[in-house]
């Protein structure tokens, strides 16, 4: 899998990818019928949920190589938030976008097996998995058998992250570099694609010392970068996650472009899938003028 997201990267020449983080409240009014979103029952609310990611992916299908559904704003919604976000998963694969379901699971043994079965198997389908390392190899070992991609939390973009992920071990590593180190080695026995295997890791751009130092450390393992945009991190931050050759990174937006329409309040409603796509090509051109900009320093 980490062939295919290296290739859709190339194709499209643009290391970043969509969000899909639902919120009706700021849907526009003509996709929840003119209703207040709290009005909609659920049966609603997913048919309101599955028309505007359907909206978004087609904006966006020719300039991103990825998408990214958080699965909590899925299922708060209960089976029926559960059957948006497979319908959203079945659309996006349809137009020959990377999947990568942001659901940060984790168990051992044959809980893990099924939460590897779910996401990576036949029920969601998903090119990769977002999960939690935390619990070791035991934990990890599932999700590499299905051959789809992983992203293990190293350093997350969340302001408290440093309370555990900053704490030195014995070793002198922090957490978050130990938890690079364990991705190195989970990925080793993985298919690779140039430098990178199968396993990758969550590194947000909210701290970019700290991108530079695990992109150094792991040198083999693919990087996630949340907290683009609307978290504070922006294009110079996330430049460090990128080897020598620009590759090696992804960079997620969410709101910064699912609601672009709402930025200045100047876009109709109607409008909110073209501004959308506004937004992917800006943060395609930023990524691309700091990756420029590094060379010429």
């Amino acid at each position: 899998m980490i062939s295919k997201l290296m290739l859709a990267i190339q194709a499209k020449g643009n290391p970043s990818i969509c969000g899909l983080d639902p919120f009706p409240a700021l849907f526009p009014p003509h996709i929840l019928n003119n209703r207040s979103a709290d009005a909609l029952d659920r049966d609603a609310t997913a048919e309101a949920i599955i028309a505007f990611n359907k909206g978004i992916i087609d904006a966006v299908s020719d300039i991103v190589p990825a998408v990214k559904p958080q699965c909590a704003f899925y299922e708060q919604y209960g089976w029926q938030g559960v059957r948006a976000l497979e319908e959203t998963v079945k659309y996006a694969k349809n137009k020959g976008i990377f999947v990568l379901i942001d659901g940060k699971r984790n168990d051992i043994g044959s809980t893990a097996e099924g939460y590897a079965r779910a996401y990576l198997g036949d029920t969601f389908d998903a090119d990769a998995l977002t999960v939690n390392g935390y619990l070791g190899t035991d934990g990890i070992k599932p999700f590499l058998s299905t051959k789809r991609m992983i992203f293990v939390l190293a350093k997350t973009s969340n302001p408290s992250s440093g309370e555990l992920q900053d704490l030195r071990l014995n070793s002198g590593q922090t957490v978050s570099e130990k938890m690079a180190e364990l991705c190195e080695q989970w990925g080793a026995e993985t298919p690779h694609c140039g430098n990178y295997s199968n396993v990758g890791m969550v590194v947000g751009a909210t701290y970019p010392k700290e991108l530079a130092d695990l992109r150094e450390k792991a040198p083999h393992t693919f990087i996630l970068v949340p907290g683009y945009g609307a978290q504070g991190g922006g294009a110079a931050d996330i430049a460090a996650a990128f080897d020598s050759n620009d590759e090696g990174a992804i960079v997620n937006s969410s709101r910064g472009i699912l609601y672009a329409y709402k930025k200045d309040g100047s876009r109709p409603s109607e409008d909110f899938a073209s501004a959308a796509r506004d937004a992917a090509i800006e943060m395609k051109t930023a990524i691309a003028d700091a990756l420029n900009s590094r060379k010429t320093r």
